[in-house]
């Protein structure tokens, strides 16, 4: 067994751990990454039917599987686990609204997927990376994923009351949730034996603890799973849906392949920050055409393009568990869900607030490991700019009033939702155009 380098870990990327504990630290994953959200999102604006709701959401945790498995096996090699991206879900209501289907959205999906895949063969991208992408500028992208994912934690899962729970429930039970967490990620620092074992498995006990309160509260609704099936199919591309190609629906999803990229590079960057493992030229050739298989095979497969999720690595941080092994548990764990009926609606039964508790701590994490990239960076005034401005763009993005972004170009539109990409760019436009300071 490879024992880990990595003082913050207990156990490496390349160590084995059991299968019944690889099952548990999967599952763990699968449960705060929240994948359900956007294809939740995309069927509620486009009035999908119920049953259509439900087939593309079990399409989703199947798309994600896979997509899983072949990054984590075959290609990036990396912990880190692909999900439905947040970025294309304005341009995919749009489509859909414009051409009345979801085939045109898929056929825009493939198309655009087939463009990454042959980036990452041309391996054009590396040469992006590396010339415009220097440690300044990857640990400020980090932490702007940090940042601009920490308000979705209390303005989609905390905040917002629902039948059951209050908006002040609510905040005690993300409270409550977080702090459980801590406690018991905080246990194996303090208690070297069983408390590895407890900081390991924290995220589980806090989203099990935290639903079991919910539900003395009257927040945990079973009926859903009680009323679910055991088994069911997800809706497929041939099958449920086929395939329709439209140019202006292409080129929309070619720019949005763009910004995903530039999304799930700021991923890579943190899982190895976190694992200190650093990605190579050669893993983000192989990073971005296995980006684009698992987009393909997410169309072809009847859901959205798929991203890596940085929730993985703040999880990582929190348990100090980067094995692969695990992220293979959680892909099929995924593939599992996509079939099963009951555990799908026993995930989506766990409360928004107790979500949004142990979310709020990994997007805090995430940041943290940004700073931790560029601490050791000399800072003279050009590196606060290099920092600070991307960071002043991602807040004014996140509080930008609606009308405002309604009122610019559709292509203007899909940057503004992606305050990362636009934090990215600038970032990386700084770097260049700021000359360093001769000695």
């Amino acid at each position: 067994m490879e024992s880990t380098k990595n003082k913050h870990l207990t156990i490496g990327m390349n160590e084995d751990i059991p299968f019944g504990q690889a099952v548990l630290l999967g599952l763990q994953h699968v449960l705060a990454m929240d994948v359900y959200v956007p294809p939740f999102i995309i069927a509620t604006a486009v009035a999908m039917s119920s049953s259509d709701a439900s087939g593309l959401i079990q399409s989703t945790f199947l798309g994600a599987g896979i997509a899983s498995l072949i990054q984590v096996l075959f290609f990036l090699k990396l912990p880190v686990c692909q999900g439905p991206s947040f970025v294309p879900v304005g341009a995919i209501i749009g489509i859909y609204f414009g051409t009345n289907g979801m085939d045109t959205v898929l056929g825009a999906s493939i198309v655009g997927a087939a463009a990454v895949i042959l980036l990452g063969f041309t391996g054009i991208y590396k040469y992006i990376v590396r010339h415009f992408i220097p440690t300044i500028v990857s640990g400020t992208i980090i932490m702007i994923v940090g940042l601009t994912l920490l308000p979705t934690a209390f303005t989609s899962n905390i905040y917002p009351a629902t039948e059951t729970l209050s908006a002040n429930q609510n905040m005690l039970l993300a409270a409550i949730t977080a702090a459980i967490l801590i406690l018991f990620s905080m246990l194996g620092d303090y208690f070297p034996g069983m408390g590895k074992y407890f900081r390991i498995s924290s995220v589980i006990i806090a989203l099990v603890i935290g639903t079991v309160i919910a539900s003395f509260m009257g927040g945990v609704d079973f009926q859903s799973v009680a009323d679910a099936s055991f088994f069911s199919l997800p809706k497929l591309v041939f099958l449920n849906y086929g395939l329709h190609f439209d140019v202006s629906a292409i080129l929309t999803m070619l720019v949005i392949y763009m910004v995903l990229l530039a999304e799930t590079t700021g991923t890579w960057y943190a899982v190895s920050s976190v694992t200190e493992e650093p990605v190579t030229d050669e893993q983000i050739n192989k990073g971005v055409i296995g980006e684009g298989l698992g987009c393909l095979v997410a169309a072809l497969v009847g859901t959205t393009p798929v991203t890596g999720y940085s929730t993985n690595a703040g999880i990582i941080s929190i348990t100090g568990v980067a094995s692969k092994k695990v992220f293979v548990m959680a892909s099929v764990w995924f593939i599992l869900l996509s079939f099963m009926g009951k555990l799908s609606a026993l995930i989506h039964a766990v409360p928004s607030a107790v979500i949004g508790g142990v979310f709020a701590v990994v997007c805090v994490i995430i940041l943290l490991s940004g700073f931790r990239v560029i601490k050791n960076e000399e800072f003279s005034e050009r590196e606060l700019y290099i920092i600070g401005v991307p960071l002043i763009i991602a807040i004014g993005l996140l509080f930008m009033p609606a009308e405002i972004k309604e009122s610019a170009p559709q292509f203007l539109q899909y940057l503004l939702d992606s305050p990362i990409a636009l934090s990215a760019i600038a970032a990386i436009i700084m770097n260049k155009l700021i000359p360093v300071k001769k000695k």
